[in-house]
């Protein structure tokens, strides 16, 4: 039996404090999740849960996804974005920032709306699992059925 040292620094990785004093708040959501967004003046930088974007999400696609509404509306070096997100899994929460950071860009300059509204990004995509009926297999699925 072989014991071995475990490094607790790539397990647990400092968080970030972040100075957002003169900030717009936002929340938005998606499916289970529930994203609270800060935003501000700044270079660009976007942090989720106290890290920074590429190092929570590590799919590219979520990653372009966050950023979409400032690619839009071309201020994707203005503000520093600083969210909170819990609840549902990475997609969830990916749409859940995309709704706050528009709804907070909106509080920042509300000249924004047409480009974010054709974009369809403001508006809560209501989607989401139907839940498990009894007497079927999974939401409408039923058993499989025998005449005979």
């Amino acid at each position: 039996m072989m014991v071995t040292n475990i490094n607790l620094e790539n397990k647990n990785p400092k968080k970030i404090k972040l100075d957002f004093k003169e900030s717009k708040y936002a929340t938005g959501r998606r499916k289970k999740s529930v994203a609270r967004i800060w935003i501000k003046k700044g270079s660009g930088k976007i942090y989720v849960n106290g890290k920074i974007m590429p190092d929570y999400f590590t799919r590219s696609n979520h990653q372009m996804l966050v950023s979409r509404p400032l690619e839009v509306t071309k201020r994707s070096t203005d503000f520093d974005i600083r969210c909170l997100v819990k609840g549902g899994g990475l997609s969830g929460q990916a749409g859940a920032i995309i709704h706050g950071i528009s709804r907070a860009l909106l509080k920042y300059e509300p000249e924004l709306k047409s480009d974010l509204k054709k974009e369809k990004l403001t508006t809560r995509d209501s989607r989401s699992v139907e839940r498990k009926k009894y007497g079927h297999k999974k939401a409408r699925r039923s058993f499989q059925f025998s005449k005979r």
